[in-house]
C-alpha cells in the first residue's frame, strides 16, 4: 500500500464522507472510491460500510486505522526531520509571541542568532489568544513564547524565561482603581473578563478564576478573543482583567488603571515547542532566549 493510499484511507476514516475526503486531499471523489476498492480487494476484507447516506468503518477497518495512524505520523515526522537536516546550513525560524515584551526578547535573541549563524534568520509572528497553540500544531511556528501553564496535547513546555508580577487592569473610575494594591479576594468586587473558546479548565481557573481563594464568586464579564479587545472592554467599564504588571508600560490609555496584585502566583512566560521534537537550530535559539531573558 503506497503512502498516498494510506493517507486517503486515514482521511476517509476521519471524515466518513467521500466528498469531504476528496476536497481535503484535493482529489476527486472517484479517486477516493477507486483507492478504497483497490485496498479492499488487496486485503480481502471490507474496510467501510457504504450506503447512499452513510459511510462507516467496519471492525477490520477500525483496527487498520488504529494501527496505521501512529505509524503514518512517525513516517511523516521522519520525513520532516530529514528534510529539515537538508536545510540545516541555512534557513528561517518562525517564532511566535503573545505580548510585546516577549516579542522584544525574540528580537534580541534573533539578532544574536544572525551573528552566530549568518545563513539563518528569525521571523516573528503575533499569536492570538483565540488560536493560542494552532500555529504550532499546523507547523507554522517552530517555537513560541507564551503564558504558562500549558495543558495542550502535542505541545511541550520548555524553560521559563520571564516571571512577571501580576496586576489588575481596571476601569479608571472603579473604586479599586485608587488602591495602592489589590488582593485576590478583591476580585469578587468586579466582573472579570474571560477568554473566549474551549480551553482546559485549570488554564481558565489560573487566568480567569471563577472564585476567590475564600470561595466568593467572581462576577463574569464579557469574553474576548484577542488582547486588543481587553483595554477597550475595560475602559468601557465592562470588567477587569488579570495581566502582567508591566502591561501598564505598554498599554496605558485613558480610562484604564493598572493596580498591582499583592498575592497569588507570578505570571510566567516560557518556551513552547511541538512535542514531535525541535527543528534544526531551535535548541541553540532557546539557549539565546534564556541568555537574553537573564
Amino acid at each position: 500500500m503506497e503512502l498516498r493510499d494510506i493517507e486517503i484511507f486515514l482521511t476517509l476514516a476521519d471524515e466518513l464522507h467521500f466528498g469531504r475526503t476528496a476536497e481535503r486531499l484535493h482529489i476527486t471523489p472517484s479517486r477516493v472510491s477507486h483507492v478504497i476498492k483497490k485496498q479492499e480487494r488487496r486485503l480481502g476484507v471490507r474496510l467501510f460500510e457504504r450506503t447512499s447516506r452513510t459511510v462507516r468503518l467496519t471492525p477490520p477497518g477500525s483496527r487498520l486505522r488504529d494501527e496505521l495512524l501512529p505509524a503514518h505520523r512517525r513516517i511523516l515526522q521522519a520525513l520532516d526531520r530529514t528534510a529539515a537536516e537538508g536545510r540545516a546550513e541555512a534557513g528561517e525560524l518562525h517564532a511566535g509571541y503573545t505580548t510585546p515584551w516577549c516579542a522584544e526578547l525574540l528580537l534580541r535573541a534573533a539578532e544574536e542568532l544572525r551573528g552566530r549563524h549568518p545563513g539563518w534568520s528569525v521571523r516573528i509572528h503575533e499569536v492570538q489568544f483565540s488560536d493560542l497553540h494552532g500555529p504550532l500544531h499546523r507547523g507554522e511556528l517552530q517555537l513560541q513564547i507564551a503564558e504558562l501553564p500549558v495543558l495542550e496535547p502535542g505541545v511541550t513546555a520548555g524553560p521559563v524565561l520571564l516571571r512577571e508580577r501580576r496586576a489588575l487592569m481596571l476601569p479608571a473610575g472603579h473604586p479599586l482603581a485608587a488602591s495602592e494594591s489589590v488582593c485576590l479576594e478583591d476580585l469578587a468586587e468586579v466582573p472579570l473578563l474571560r477568554l473566549a473558546g474551549d480551553h482546559p479548565q485549570p488554564l481558565m481557573d489560573f487566568h480567569s478564576p471563577g472564585h476567590t481563594p475564600q470561595g466568593r464568586p467572581i462576577p463574569r464579564g464579557p469574553s474576548y478573543v484577542s488582547w486588543y479587545e481587553i483595554p477597550v472592554l475595560v475602559a468601557a467599564g465592562f470588567g477587569a482583567s488579570i495581566v502582567a504588571a508591566r502591561a501598564g508600560e505598554y498599554h496605558a490609555r485613558p480610562g484604564v488603571a493598572f493596580v498591582p496584585l499583592r498575592d497569588g502566583p507570578t505570571l510566567d512566560y516560557g518556551v513552547l515547542l511541538p512535542a514531535a521534537g525541535p527543528a534544526p537550530l531551535v535548541p541553540a535559539f532557546v539557549d539565546l532566549l534564556r541568555s537574553a531573558a537573564r
